[in-house]
């Protein structure tokens, strides 16, 4: 099992709870990331080995070469968890061109170049399960974080069409919609209704990924409230927060 993003509290929650189906782990992070509380959770989880690399999600290049080495050195990869990403800041990213175009690089290119070697990679070997976590914040954008949540937005429609390009090769795929998740990512901002923790997170995704769903919400509750937030006149939504 392969985390990009090896410090992510959904990706390292789901891996502990995967560590008795699957025996080796690798977790990526970013150059100069800490992962020996990662290593040692999982160890204490059950996992048999547990590896770390260094990870650029947003050195494009560097994905395909990265992914073969990977397989490579410890053989056919069961499962890809895509946890890597940014909240970014809203106010700055609507002064900041830089900015804004920084979260969408790292939520939504990065996201399609790692998915497509992934998946390409996957079908090669003629099975595998790749995870996405994209956000309810991508099912209907909001002005309030228009600029993570267009992200998602992307992220969200590029993972259906891939998954819908998938059956017959062995592969499946699994997107994830959290809504509002408390924790590192979040911290200092207030919950929103329906809010989750990331271990609530992880147990749904590891459910639904048993059951090979192809989409979950967390929580659950979170589909049919976004269905009737489809309606809302566009003049009321735009004053919803975060």
């Amino acid at each position: 099992m392969l985390v990009l993003g090896g410090r992510s509290e959904i990706g390292l929650a789901v891996a502990q709870r995967l560590a008795g189906d699957h025996r080796r782990f690798v977790l990526a992070a970013r150059p100069g990331a800490d992962l020996t509380a990662a290593t040692a959770t999982l160890r204490e989880a059950g996992a048999e080995t547990v590896e770390t690399a260094e990870f650029d999600a947003d050195d494009l290049a560097a994905h395909g070469p990265f992914l073969e080495k990977v397989a490579a050195g410890h053989g056919p990869l069961d499962v890809v968890v895509l946890a890597f990403g940014i909240l970014g800041d809203q106010a700055r990213a609507e002064e900041d061109a830089t900015h804004a175009t920084a979260i969408v690089h790292t939520d939504y290119v990065a996201q399609v170049g790692v998915l497509t070697h992934a998946a390409n990679l996957l079908r090669a070997q003629g099975h595998g399960s790749l995870v996405v976590f994209s956000s309810v914040a991508g099912v209907r954008v909001r002005r309030a974080n228009y600029v993570y949540g267009s992200a998602k937005a992307g992220l969200d429609g590029f993972a259906s069409g891939l998954a819908d390009a998938l059956p017959g090769s062995g592969v499946h795929l699994l997107l994830v919609r959290p809504g509002f998740v408390i924790g590192r990512m979040t911290e200092g901002m207030s919950p929103a209704p329906f809010s989750s923790t990331p271990d609530q997170v992880a147990d749904a995704t590891v459910a639904a990924l048993r059951k090979r769903r192809g989409v979950v919400w967390v929580p659950g509750v979170l589909r049919p409230v976004f269905f009737g937030m489809r309606l809302l006149p566009r003049v009321l939504w735009r004053r919803l927060p975060r």
